[in-house]
């Protein structure tokens, strides 16, 4: 318990991610999050799905290539579905081409249970259409998590003025993560 002026407040624990494992578009082990000192923007996505999920990434790739010479942050697109290959990942992502950066991310066969990570870890919701055994509901909200894994905010797709307000918010991670840094004084 904290004591603030006489009156006692309980302490905050924040919810951390645990690590996952996926495969990328190019057949390689990812590891998520990637490490303690990046800033990870993460959403979920059907490649089968032609609307809703295109418009999640073509946002991320704006936001991508906002931050593309930013080495601190990584954003992540993982697919929930789970007969997903190389192949039709490639045919879904041939129109993005901030995938070639580096920082953006798009993985797929997680190391466990992806449903029951997203719900868990994510906080998030996807889940197996319960009247289409072969498509999938997933949530509409980027997750922001910053360096110690710990979930910064969630932020609706569909809505610009969030999108923007997450563009606000890794700047503002971005600056917490470069005071929070001790400076290297190189010795001679």
């Amino acid at each position: 318990m904290k004591r603030n002026w006489g009156r006692e407040y309980p302490d905050t624990i924040f919810h951390t991610l645990g690590a996952l494992n996926f495969t990328n578009f190019d057949g390689k082990p990812v590891a998520f999050p990637a490490s303690d000192t990046t800033i990870n923007v993460v959403h979920l996505f059907y490649s089968k799905d032609k609307s809703f999920s295109r418009l999640m990434m073509e946002n991320v790739q704006g936001l991508s290539d906002r931050f593309q010479e930013n080495p601190l942050i990584n954003f992540y697109s993982i697919s929930v579905d789970p007969s997903e290959n190389e192949a039709s990942l490639l045919s879904f992502t041939k129109s993005f081409k901030g995938l070639q950066n580096g920082h953006w991310k798009m993985v797929f066969a997680p190391s466990s249970d992806i449903f029951s990570y997203a719900k868990e870890q994510l906080l998030i919701d996807a889940m197996i259409d319960p009247t289409d055994s072969t498509r999938f509901l997933i949530s509409n909200q980027f997750v922001l998590v910053d360096s110690k894994r710990r979930i910064r905010g969630f932020y609706d797709v569909s809505q610009k003025g969030e999108v923007d307000r997450l563009e606000d918010e890794v700047k503002l991670l971005v600056v917490e993560e470069i005071r929070n840094r001790p400076a290297k004084i190189a010795q001679k």
